[in-house]
């Protein structure tokens, strides 16, 4: 009997990056598929709405988001190292690197996955959702179930005003991971941590494994896809070290840059309305997932998106760490923030405090 139980797809963005923490942590688990049955069955009954991956721990507790799953098995395992790096810059940075692995890096994953992928998504879904149907039929339960994704795209800011700056930003991002990856293994060291597993999740599961983008990054970017089937036979085993002395690498830093250009304007935008929001909100709301229209830049292309609610969790969890810093470890997160243009973090602050409930991110 295994421990864990992980709900999820090899089509799922964030079913890899739960898949890539639990094999580096090296724990028991199976992974089941979530079909049709497991959603009626275990989803919707315990988080409400269909949504992967899920996990269940050894006392049937069901826990939905990866970065829940990730904290209560560290919780519950207490091993080293740990999945969050020990000390403060190295924490701040990966969890500003986690906020744009799950919430910035997912236009690139959704843009080359419905834009370039399309067929074979379907077939992907099709074949997850029913796997005793014939291919043909397959298909036409994926296009089903795969339309809700695929109408995420305007949502996200995925547009032809947006599609060219969408894939310079990506290409040029390539650029710079593929430099980082001359020098390190991993992001912060010869062993991944929590930024690891969340570039994983759109790197692997879209941009790899989709057929016409993992070409595309294996032609651009061999040493990305190099560190995908790294994080994919498990990183290691929890094998090396983090940078000492609690550095970060600079050559980390165009990636920060890239992040404080294109992903901190939709935040600050999206903070606005959330302070809108708020204001004639109670505490235990639920915060909507969209609080209203942005317009977002990338690359010097503009175009319309929703002001999604979850980067602001995700952020808050960055701004913690940097609220617990003393002065010295203060003084080098804002010399980081300056060089990578990040300089509005400094004195940026939520407008009410968030928190998870039931599943759901509601008012503090």
């Amino acid at each position: 009997m295994t421990s864990y139980t992980l709900y999820g797809a090899e089509v799922s963005y964030f079913t890899g990056k739960a898949r890539a923490y639990l094999d580096w942590r090296g724990v028991e688990y199976t992974e089941k598929p979530a079909t049709q049955a497991v959603y009626r069955d275990v989803i919707l009954p315990n988080v409400g709405w269909p949504v992967i991956p899920v996990a269940t721990l050894p006392d049937g507790t069901v826990i939905q988001d990866t970065t829940d799953i990730i904290g209560a098995i560290e919780a519950r395992e207490n091993a080293q190292p740990p999945a969050w790096p020990a000390s403060p810059l190295q924490r701040f940075v990966a969890e500003l690197l986690q906020l744009y692995g799950d919430e910035w890096l997912m236009l690139p994953a959704m843009h080359y996955r419905w834009n370039y992928n399309e067929d074979w998504a379907y077939s992907e879904f099709g074949a997850l959702s029913a796997p005793d149907q014939t291919p043909e039929q397959q298909y036409e339960i994926g296009r089903k179930n795969g339309a809700r994704f695929k109408g995420a795209l305007p949502i996200l800011g995925v547009s032809a005003d947006t599609v060219p700056g969408i894939e310079k930003s990506y290409e040029a991002f390539l650029s710079e991971f593929s430099a980082h990856l001359d020098q390190y293994p991993y992001l912060l060291g010869s062993r991944p941590s929590l930024a690891d597993f969340a570039f994983y999740g759109p790197l692997y599961a879209h941009l790899y494994r989709d057929p016409a983008s993992g070409e595309l990054m294996h032609k651009l970017a061999p040493k990305v896809a190099d560190w995908v089937e790294r994080m994919k036979a498990g990183g290691g085993k929890g094998r090396g070290e983090l940078l000492s002395d609690d550095a970060v690498p600079e050559t980390l830093e165009p990636i920060l840059h890239r992040q404080m250009q294109e992903q901190l304007p939709a935040i600050m935008a999206t903070s606005a309305l959330y302070n809108d929001w708020a204001a004639n909100a109670a505490s235990g709301d639920r915060v909507p997932r969209a609080l209203g229209d942005i317009t977002i830049d990338i690359e010097g292309h503009s175009g319309p998106a929703k002001a999604r609610s979850f980067p602001l969790w995700r952020l808050q969890a960055a701004l913690d760490v940097y609220g617990s810093m003393n002065e010295a470890e203060r003084a080098r997160a804002d010399a980081l923030l300056s060089r990578v243009g990040g300089e509005d973090l400094k004195t940026f602050c939520l407008p009410a405090r968030l928190k998870r409930e039931n599943c759901q991110v509601v008012l503090a």
